[in-house]
């Protein structure tokens, strides 16, 4: 396995997890900014490292697979540690949509690559507007410098919710016939 530039700064995305994590439950006043400014570099992380890739034409095959699950495991530990912040069903429910969604899709991804198929759902603006909502709202609600930044995460976190149920609708009804038939 050759290691690139682009696939470096995937591995520094799943290294940041833990830094991460206690950032946010150090008992400092600072640690909410800090947890979100980690948050944040991860972020830019993901798109610079795919931005990169296919720029220098880099992609290779681990790192097509280790992109999506930092992103994911990323995004997945922010939507846990919110909830656990807040501690309401209403921060569970979106949370737990975009984590169930990511699960569903993946396993659907994987069964249509184990049967012969790809989905043919590209990435569309939904996705894009999906995960720019996801990503403001999880900085807001990890930072709270105050009421207004968290009433903007909250309305942003179910904007990205509606948009995580409409983008697995899009994947599922494009692999519908592949479902069915098999």
């Amino acid at each position: 396995m050759r290691l690139n530039i682009p696939t470096l700064l995937t591995l520094f995305r799943v290294v940041l997890i833990p830094f991460f994590v206690l950032a946010f439950y150090l008992p400092y006043t600072w640690a909410p900014m800090v947890c979100a400014a980690i948050f944040v570099v991860a972020a830019v992380t993901d798109w610079f490292d795919g931005f990169l890739a296919r720029k220098w034409k880099q992609t290779t095959r681990f790192g097509a697979f280790l992109d999506p699950v930092a992103d994911k495991v990323m995004v997945a530990t922010a939507l846990v540690l919110v909830v656990e912040y807040y501690n309401v069903w209403w921060i569970s429910l979106p949370a737990a949509t975009m984590i169930a969604r990511e699960i569903i899709i993946s396993a659907l991804r994987e069964w249509m690559a184990e049967i012969g198929k790809r989905s043919s759902v590209a990435v569309s603006w939904i996705g894009k507007v999906k995960t720019m909502a996801q990503m403001l709202a999880l900085v807001g609600l990890l930072w709270r410098p105050n009421q207004w930044i968290e009433i903007l995460g909250f309305v942003l976190l179910y904007i990205a919710a509606i948009l995580t149920f409409w983008s697995m609708f899009q994947y599922l009804k494009a692999s519908r016939n592949d479902l069915l038939e098999h």
